[in-house]
C-alpha cells in the first residue's frame, strides 16, 4: 500500500509541473484539435482495463498533435496493485501505458516508452535472446517481423521529430539566456 500512497503523492507533484488536458493548446486551431482527438482516444485506451474504474483527471505532458502525445491520468482502481497515476502514450503508434512509480516525468516516459518497444520489434523479429517475455509491452498489432519493421520505422521518425519535445530545456544549455 505504501506504493500506491508514494506514488499518489509523484502523481499529485507532477501534474502540478503540467497542464490540464481541458487547457491544452496546440499551435493552432489544427493542431489543437488533433491533440483533442488523441486525449479522447487515449481515455478510450485506459478506461478498457477492467482495473481503471473511473478517470479523476488527465493532464497534457507534451507531443505533437497527430504524430505522438503523453498524457498523465489520475485514475480510480478497486485494486490496490495499480498505480492511480499513469502515463498514456499514444498517436500514429501503438498506444501504451506506464505507472507513474516508473517514470517520475513526461522525458522519461517517452524514453521508457521508445526503449519498450524496440525490445517489442526485436522480439517480433525472432530475436529473442536475452529478452524476458515479460518485459514486452503488450501491441495490439501481431508480433511478426513484417509489423516489426512498421514499427521500426515510427519509432525512428520519433527519435529524430519528437524528442526535442521531450528533452529537458535545462539539460545542456550552455547558452545565456
Amino acid at each position: 500500500m505504501n506504493v500506491v500512497t508514494d506514488s499518489e503523492q509523484d502523481g499529485r507533484l507532477i501534474a502540478t509541473k503540467l497542464v490540464g488536458v481541458l487547457d491544452m493548446k496546440g499551435e493552432d486551431e489544427e493542431d489543437t484539435r488533433f491533440l483533442r482527438e488523441m486525449a479522447e482516444n487515449a481515455t478510450r485506451y485506459i478506461s478498457s482495463f477492467s482495473w481503471c474504474e473511473s478517470i479523476l483527471d488527465s493532464y497534457f505532458g507534451g507531443g505533437v498533435g497527430g504524430i505522438f502525445v503523453i498524457f498523465l491520468f489520475h485514475i480510480h482502481s478497486g485494486r490496490p496493485d495499480v498505480d492511480p497515476w499513469i502515463w498514456i502514450m499514444t498517436g500514429d503508434i501503438p498506444s501504451a501505458y506506464l505507472p507513474v512509480s516508473d517514470c517520475t516525468s513526461p522525458e522519461e516516459a517517452f524514453e521508457t516508452y521508445i526503449l519498450g518497444m524496440k525490445r517489442w520489434v526485436e522480439f517480433a523479429r525472432g530475436n529473442t535472446d536475452g529478452i524476458d517475455e515479460e518485459d514486452i509491452p503488450p501491441v495490439n498489432v501481431p508480433a511478426t517481423p513484417e509489423w516489426a519493421e512498421k514499427l521500426d520505422k515510427r519509432l525512428g521518425t520519433l527519435e529524430t521529430t519528437i524528442r526535442p519535445f521531450f528533452q529537458d530545456d535545462e539539460a545542456g544549455s550552455d547558452e545565456a539566456p
